[in-house]
């Protein structure tokens, strides 16, 4: 399903996912969701890997959030989308979780990176993008990987907006690309296939076993969001899931040791 391509600098492997579970927006139940503070909770509790999410801003910024408001995870308020990154850093994006986390920043996708590689995570990026627009987002954040993201094995992007990833996928071919959904659309073997996916990504309280056997039969990486309770996907490691998201990685302790 992958190709290796050593003139990129890269070489893709066949099992890039080393780890059973995955941080949902750092550790979101552990520390203020999609912050620094976050991510390192997620490496502090010992997950491997973290999922974030992409968010653009006005002028060209590219901030690490998840709302289209400012409001609930901020003491800022309005459509995210039009906050310059000047006023996103004033913002306080830590005190609405606890005090223990007041004057938290809202980072840019370059702290997150630079802090993510410093603590040896691997990172599912969520690129947050809802409008038909993806030109205006989907190159700047290749970019920013290229330029600063270091091993491609350790890189997964992911987007419920198909038309983003087919994006990513036009401009480079090599990144493993993994589509979001809520509901299971029947034509997922058709969509994966079109840009060579690395995995499909969903929610586990909408999966049934036939569509994951048949994910997994097809060749894809399974993973599910956003569990929190391991009793409730224990069905799933049996239909072949091959990584749980979760905001509280300590839940699924024992298998982060493995």
């Amino acid at each position: 399903m992958q190709n290796n391509d050593v003139s990129k600098g890269y070489i893709l492997k066949d099992k890039v996912l080393d780890t059973k579970v995955m941080g949902h927006r750092g550790a979101a139940l552990l520390a203020p969701e999609n912050t620094l503070a976050s991510i390192r909770a997620a490496a502090d509790v010992g997950a491997t890997w973290v999922e974030i999410d992409v968010y653009l801003i006005a002028e060209g910024g590219l901030v690490i959030f998840h709302d289209d408001t400012l409001d609930r995870c901020t003491d800022g308020s309005g459509l995210t989308r039009d906050a310059r990154p000047m006023d996103m850093a004033e913002l306080d994006a830590g005190s609405w979780f606890s005090d223990k986390f007041t004057g938290e920043k809202v980072p840019t996708l370059l702290e997150a990176l630079e802090c993510i590689q410093s603590l040896n995570l691997g990172l599912n990026l969520e690129i947050k993008h809802d409008s038909t627009d993806v030109e205006n987002i989907v190159p700047s954040v290749l970019a920013m990987l290229r330029d600063h993201w270091q091993d491609n094995d350790k890189l997964m992007i992911s987007s419920f907006n198909l038309a983003a990833l087919e994006l990513c996928y036009e401009i480079d071919a090599q990144r493993h690309l993994a589509p979001l959904y809520e509901d299971i659309p029947e034509n997922w073997l058709e969509q994966l296939k079109a840009i060579k996916a690395y995995s499909l990504n969903c929610d586990y309280s909408r999966l049934t076993e036939t569509q994951a056997r048949a994910i997994k039969a097809a060749g894809y990486k399974l993973l599910c969001y956003t569990a929190n309770d391991p009793k409730k996907v224990e069905a799933h490691w049996e239909w072949g899931m091959d990584a749980v998201i979760t905001d509280d990685p300590t839940q699924f302790s024992s298998l982060l040791a493995e």
